[in-house]
């Protein structure tokens, strides 16, 4: 079986091959500084297929600067090595999202992997949301997906990632494959929150109670910046507005406010990750909700 790769190889080795040993890059890197007080965008390097469209201010210009970030093929397929890397300077603020769900398509007939790679790097005063839409693993899909948040002095971070495993609508679970997560939060340094999850089907671990319980959908949505006592009372208020099921639960460890959902349902699951949004977001940015108008469309 072909190993799932935990690095993603430089741009200038990429190339049109067709063997095990192909693949195609492309890189997405942003920088974001505030200036006259506007969070503006002044970097946005790219090569191959991404890219951004122009920074929208919805909340004002004194507010977050919202910016969706395009992959116009729609997912990943054997092969792709996508790195995605952002930085925010002191004091800016800035809302990543996506326009749509990305796609873990099948590996091909030798088993290639593809790899995802996300760092994010918030300077002392920075806040950063990282909402990306959904991601859907089709049967048969191989890869890794590594998320760096590096965190400085004071920096907030507010972000989720929702994952559906299968399309049980079209009568096509996901039965084989294998896909590895790994996440990465540290601050100064110091490691908040560290996770390896291999999400293979063949697994016990994919069936028993003890792991993945053979639940088809999950999302983790996390906050960083809350003191205790308002994290405590952020919890309250959250078991308090949520749906009463046992499908979701809430935590604090280290510093970070973890959601957890585990289940079958994405809508369900989409719909208590913006619920939680919407009511983290003045606690930790003071700020109300403002939804992304991509989400709308």
């Amino acid at each position: 079986m072909t190993a799932i790769p935990h690095a993603l190889p430089s741009a200038h080795d990429s190339g049109h091959r067709f063997d095990a040993e192909r693949h195609w890059a492309a890189s997405l890197a942003l920088g974001f500084e505030r200036r006259d007080g506007v969070t503006r965008m002044v970097q946005a390097r790219h090569q191959g297929p991404l890219r951004v469209q122009r920074p929208f201010y919805p909340e004002g210009r004194e507010g977050a600067c919202h910016v969706y970030l395009l992959h116009p093929p729609g997912g990943l397929v054997s092969g792709d090595a996508l790195n995605i890397s952002a930085r925010l300077a002191g004091g800016s603020h800035a809302l990543l999202t996506t326009p749509a769900a990305n796609k873990l398509y099948k590996a091909d007939s030798q088993g290639v992997a593809w790899c995802q790679q996300t760092r994010l790097s918030v300077d002392d005063g920075a806040s950063l949301e990282w909402l990306p839409q959904e991601t859907i693993a089709f049967d048969g899909s191989r890869g890794a997906q590594l998320t760096d948040i590096a965190l400085h002095g004071n920096a907030r971070c507010l972000g989720w990632e929702v994952l559906a495993l299968g399309r049980p609508a079209s009568r096509l679970p996901y039965v084989s494959g294998c896909i590895e997560q790994r996440f990465r939060l540290i601050r100064d340094g110091k490691p908040l929150w560290l996770e390896r999850q291999p999400l293979d089907p063949q697994h016990r671990r994919f069936r028993g109670r003890w792991g993945q319980g053979g639940a088809s959908v999950q999302a983790t949505l996390w906050a960083v910046g809350l003191n205790d006592s308002d994290a405590a009372a952020a919890i309250e208020a959250l078991r308090e507005a949520l749906p009463d099921n046992t499908r979701w639960a809430v935590t604090l460890r280290h510093g970070v406010l973890l959601l957890r959902y585990l289940g079958h349902e994405r809508n369900e699951a989409w719909a208590i990750c913006q619920q939680a949004w919407e009511l983290l977001r003045p606690a930790l940015l003071e700020r109300q909700a403002h939804t992304p108008r991509i989400w709308l469309t």
